[in-house]
């Protein structure tokens, strides 16, 4: 019974909590990085002289190794896998933010897949045409594809804000939401002894749902972690200089987040 009734009282106070909140009109900005990962995909290739598809095509994330000259030097803070958000909340518990997720995406080299289709007159060995019984092994010679610069997710959110735990100095708050948005990676791919191409593309769109563990200090200042899923669709990636070469595929992914940053109120309360 007293187990019970302390139960009951921390309930109560949480519940208290949660009524107390003044977030209506606060600002928010973080900064943090990620590790990803992605289900294996189907990879279509189209161009003037080759049709095929890549079958259950494993890939993997890159994430950069620590240095503070990397993470925190300003002219290199974009090159490890970063997450960006600026938010603004709409009542005590909703608010609505826009972000950039940068990821990267590597296809594994030299792993054996099924494919199908035809390629003709690229002048290698990889001419010929394919039953989708047939499987190849993903030479660099064959093919290096990545979004490595990145497979940048650009997007907007939706996020509910509780608080699970409070003081004057320190808070403890869930994170729940979704949101939209599109891709614009910059993909780096050579493929069949064509010339590399590297530039930034919109190539499709996501969707995802996150979840978040929130801590807040003297007020104005937080880290936060964050699991992030969902799915992204790119029907349309240039794959080399040529307009007519194209690329696609579908996957999901999964993210975790440590991020860091601040929140002030916009107007006086």
């Amino acid at each position: 019974m007293k187990y019970f009734i302390s139960l009951s009282f921390l309930f109560v106070q949480l519940t208290g909590l949660v009524g107390q909140s003044h977030k209506k009109g606060e600002v928010y900005l973080y900064w943090g990085w990620n590790r990803s990962a992605y289900t294996n995909s189907d990879i279509h290739f189209s161009g003037e002289d080759y049709a095929f598809t890549l079958y259950n095509v494993i890939a993997k994330d890159r994430q950069s190794p620590f240095s503070f000259k990397t993470y925190f030097n300003p002219s290199n803070i974009t090159i490890p896998q970063y997450n960006f958000r600026i938010g603004y909340f709409l009542n005590e518990n909703y608010d609505i933010s826009i972000g950039a997720d940068h990821m990267k995406y590597v296809m594994k080299n030299y792993q054996e897949v099924l494919i199908s289709g035809e390629i003709q007159n690229s002048g290698t060995p990889f001419d010929g045409v394919y039953s989708n019984d047939t499987t190849i092994n993903l030479v660099p010679e064959f093919l290096l594809f990545e979004h490595t610069d990145g497979l940048n997710y650009e997007n907007i959110e939706i996020r509910r804000t509780d608080y699970l735990y409070r003081t004057e100095k320190f808070r403890i708050e869930s994170r729940f939401g979704a949101g939209i948005g599109i891709l614009v990676p910059r993909t780096n791919t050579t493929l069949l002894n064509n010339n590399r191409y590297d530039e930034f593309h919109l190539s499709g769109y996501g969707l995802a749902a996150i979840a978040g563990i929130h801590f807040s200090f003297f007020k104005y200042f937080f880290i936060q972690f964050e699991g992030k899923a969902g799915m992204i669709h790119m029907p349309d990636i240039r794959t080399t200089m040529s307009k007519n070469d194209r690329a696609s595929q579908a996957f999901l992914f999964g993210q975790y987040n440590g991020v860091f940053g601040f929140s002030y109120p916009l107007f006086s309360k």
